[in-house]
């Protein structure tokens, strides 16, 4: 099997596979902020994913950004985990203040290598932004990277042009990077929480 069979085949979930939370914070719910977002049904996919994994005991870990301004600062209720995150006891919480959830604290890379652990399933907020970095590093590092594009969610965002891209797109130019230059598997939720049913 080459590299890109292997790659195209049908999704298999390791028994120890990693559910990653990335920044599921309460500060990303001022629209004032962030502006308009996309997939409002992400978070319910979030915790279908969750449940999935408590059920068959695979880890979870937890990622909180702490911003040094804005709705992220530490301390502020904005940086408090959601509820349906707040609630669950993760097998590692990672606290960090850039965009990788590999250059945080406690380190990342050095706890799945520790579990022997090859497989990440990457979501949380923002698509194009958090969960892509840590895609794209996960990647880089030889793990097999999933990503569940509609378990998280993006908002507009303004480039240097003055031109607004719309949540969506950047969702789409996100699947679509990563999808057609192996970084990770994209798929959906329910190809996830099919295949950790096996």
């Amino acid at each position: 099997m080459t590299n890109t069979d292997a790659f195209d085949a049908p999704l298999t979930l390791d028994l120890d596979a990693v559910l990653l939370l990335i920044d599921v914070q309460k500060g990303f719910d001022d629209p004032d902020f962030f502006g308009p977002r996309d997939n409002p049904q992400a978070e319910r996919r979030m915790a279908d994913l969750i449940a999935a994994w408590q059920s068959t005991g695979r880890p979870v870990v937890t990622v909180q950004h702490a911003s040094p301004v804005g709705p992220l600062t530490e301390g502020t209720p904005g940086h408090e985990l959601k509820e349906f995150v707040a609630g669950i006891t993760p097998d590692l919480h990672i606290t960090k203040t850039v965009n990788s959830a590999f250059y945080g604290t406690p380190d990342l890379h050095a706890w799945l290598q520790e579990r022997g652990a090859r497989q990440v399933v990457i979501t949380g907020i923002i698509t194009n932004v958090c969960c892509e970095t840590t895609a794209r590093m996960a990647g880089n590092l030889g793990y097999d990277a999933i990503f569940p594009v509609d378990a998280m969610h993006s908002f507009d965002m303004t480039g240097p042009d003055g031109t607004t891209v719309p949540a969506a797109e950047l969702a789409r130019a996100t699947a679509t990077t990563l999808h057609a230059m192996r970084f990770a598997k994209v798929v959906t939720t329910e190809t996830v929480l099919e295949a950790a049913k096996r």
